[in-house]
């Protein structure tokens, strides 16, 4: 009765972390064909699986290397912009046999770097039964993949969800820089508590907003000098 109380808890942790997991594939996969597609998203949602189960063994070590975790947001957000700019057709055609091996490592990175804070809940709640915790992450698979897929199908249909997908994604890289333990120390130390409400509101929201404007210009730009070619062409 206690393993399976652990295995709901670990279960239902994956629920809830898991969206941002699912954005970040859907949005790595969105540009292949749906044979491509499918594969990127199982492969992709199982490495990223594997390397949390890893990242789990290690994460009370990792965590003592100071801004880490402020790194990692950092690297969040260049993921962001790389997912969210758009290629032009020409060089889309010539990486076409390159894009699912990119997209399965920008997954399984990315995934690996929002696990961060995840795998602490999910460690807490196993109490190193690691069979437990194996299982418990196991299980998130068909969730993660079943969420990317209908956010995938979306994607196709709202095209605006791809710019809500980048803004997910650099919410939680700006979430990560200020909740970084050396970051929140030094700001805990030179901030009111009411400024440091402000700040951990401000800066997710400055970067959000930054990152989605340069990739709406950069495509829209990009959209423009396509339109050009075509129009010389004819």
């Amino acid at each position: 009765m206690e393993h399976l109380a652990t295995l709901m808890s670990i279960f239902m942790i994956n629920m809830v972390l898991s969206g941002d997991n699912a954005v970040v594939i859907a949005l790595a996969s969105r540009k292949l064909p749906p044979r491509q597609q499918k594969l990127a998203v199982v492969i992709g949602s199982g490495g990223a699986i594997v390397m949390r189960i890893i990242l789990t063994v290690i994460i009370v070590i990792l965590l003592k290397i100071p801004f880490l975790q402020a790194l990692g947001g950092l690297l969040l957000v260049y993921i962001a912009v790389k997912l969210l700019r758009e290629e032009e057709s020409g060089e889309k055609e010539k990486k076409a046999a390159e894009n699912m091996l990119e997209a399965i490592k920008i997954i399984i990175f990315a995934d690996l770097i929002m696990s961060l804070d995840n795998t602490l809940a999910i460690a807490a709640v196993s109490r190193g039964d690691w069979m437990m915790l194996i299982v418990g992450l196991a299980t998130s698979i068909p969730i993660i993949i079943f969420c990317a897929q209908i956010i995938l199908f979306l994607m196709k249909k709202f095209p605006i969800i791809i710019y809500i997908g980048a803004g997910i994604l650099t919410w939680t890289a700006g979430k990560m820089l200020v909740e970084d333990k050396k970051v929140s120390l030094f700001l805990h130390q030179s901030f009111s508590d009411m400024t440091l409400n402000i700040i951990h509101l401000a800066i997710p929201a400055a970067i959000t907003a930054g990152i989605i404007a340069y990739g709406w210009l950069a495509n829209a730009k990009l959209r423009q000098k396509e339109l050009k070619c075509e129009n010389s062409r004819s």
